[in-house]
């Protein structure tokens, strides 16, 4: 592929920003890195998700081979979610996100603030 090419509709390059441009899709991954975890404690260290989005969240990262769902018998049944191998790779491109959202969010949310003065001046 050649690098005019690398933002096309069907581009790898965008299948990979797809994967992270869901708001939860990398807290949910950053929240899995330590342990498998239970949707009820993932629910508990995540502040502000609903149990839908994450059920929703889970499935799409499931689908894209990011996280294993493993189902465990027994009254009531539970279930798990652990990262995948492929899954651990995302680990520090999103580490890197978090890095420059601390250096540099004030600055973004400066220029916000100043949009927003000019629109409504």
């Amino acid at each position: 592929m050649t690098a005019d090419q690398d933002f096309l509709a069907d581009c790898r390059t965008r299948l990979a920003f797809d994967l992270v441009a869901h708001t939860w899709d990398p807290v949910v991954i950053r929240a899995l890195k330590d342990a498998p975890r239970r949707p009820v404690d993932l629910l508990a260290q995540i502040g502000g998700v609903r149990q839908k989005v994450l059920t929703e969240t889970l499935r799409r990262l499931e689908f894209n081979g990011l996280v294993a769902r493993r189902s465990y018998g027994g009254s009531p049944p539970r279930v798990e979610y652990a990262l995948t191998a492929l899954g651990r790779t995302l680990l520090a491109p999103i580490e890197a996100f978090g890095v420059w959202a601390r250096d540099h969010g004030d600055e973004v949310l400066d220029a916000q603030d100043r949009y927003t003065e000019t629109r409504e001046a």
